[in-house]
């Protein structure tokens, strides 16, 4: 199987990246960013490219891929509207469109989250623009999964690189045990959300659209 990353240098990313490179059955991934990962590994070829809206020069790179796990994304926190959405939706479909083209057989997981508005007409800003983000998706000429994870726990040395949360996993880290052995299925792990990704480009899944709990039965903790 060969992956295709986008955000491959984020919290999730980083997960999603390792469990990639742990994966016998995926023969290479390529990471595609505006900086590079930083991973030494055989199967891995970063590729650093500065303007992500625009892959036409490319392109040439982007054919026979199994999946693209797009891990990219941005805190709505202090973001205006139009701003978010340019980088949220419109982003995210300048990457969807390509790839239809270059590699139309390709399973595209996107990563959502928790409490996204799929109707696109609720109050919070972000959860609309996610929601408007993943029904287009859903209508693209392929097979799109979204997965929509809540609390998510880093494991393997993987961090966010918005210092705000890296703060906020500090504070909360020591309770994550028990959060865990109190709510199994609520909170993932970068692990979990790596795995599941696999399975799913590997074998579907009953649904699209995949909240926490879904996330966790798509791989199980140990």
């Amino acid at each position: 199987m060969k992956v295709i990353i986008f955000g491959a240098t984020g919290m999730i990313g980083q997960g999603v990246l390792r469990e990639c490179l742990l994966d016998t059955d995926v023969d290479a991934v390529l990471a595609i960013g505006r900086s590079g990962t930083g991973v030494k590994n055989d199967k891995l070829t970063d590729l650093v490219h500065g303007d992500l809206f625009d892959l036409s020069p490319i392109e040439d790179r982007l054919t026979g891929f199994d999946a693209c796990f797009f891990c990219l994304g941005v805190s709505s926190a202090g973001m205006k509207e139009d701003a978010y959405r340019r980088i949220t939706y419109d982003l995210t479909m300048a990457v969807a469109q390509t790839l239809a083209r270059t590699s139309p057989g390709l399973t595209f997981v996107y990563v959502s989250g928790q409490g996204t508005d799929s109707t696109e007409q609720g109050r919070t800003m972000w959860a609309r623009v996610k929601g408007k983000t993943e029904n287009a998706l859903l209508a693209m000429p392929f097979q799109a999964y979204m997965f929509r994870p809540g609390f998510i726990q880093a494991m393997h040395g993987a961090q966010s690189r918005t210092r705000v949360y890296r703060v906020m996993y500090r504070i909360f880290s020591p309770l994550v045990p028990v959060l865990r052995k109190a709510f199994p299925t609520r909170i993932t792990t970068t692990e979990q959300i790596g795995k599941a990704m696999l399975r799913v480009a590997r074998a579907g899944a009953p649904k699209h659209v995949l909240e926490s709990p879904d996330i966790v039965a798509l791989s199980p903790q140990p």
